[in-house]
């Protein structure tokens, strides 16, 4: 499928849920780790819709590449 290696990430979240995104990563890791990468590839995708480069999307396309 894809080529993956591990990252580490240091993250400040309110007291409540950093308790619950511990528990979660402790009793279900696969699962965080969808999650993180769920919200990474909603990330880039937004960015990539929000860039302006000079080129306006042709109608009915997805990321500025013409579907066909």
């Amino acid at each position: 499928m894809w080529n993956t290696r591990s990252v580490q990430f240091d993250i400040r979240l309110p007291k409540e849920i950093a308790t619950e995104a511990e528990k979660v990563l402790r009793t279900d890791p696969d699962f965080f780790s969808r999650v993180i990468q769920y919200s990474l590839t909603r990330r880039a995708v937004y960015q990539r819709l929000c860039e302006d480069d000079g080129q306006s999307a042709a109608p009915g396309s997805v990321l500025g590449l013409a579907q066909g």
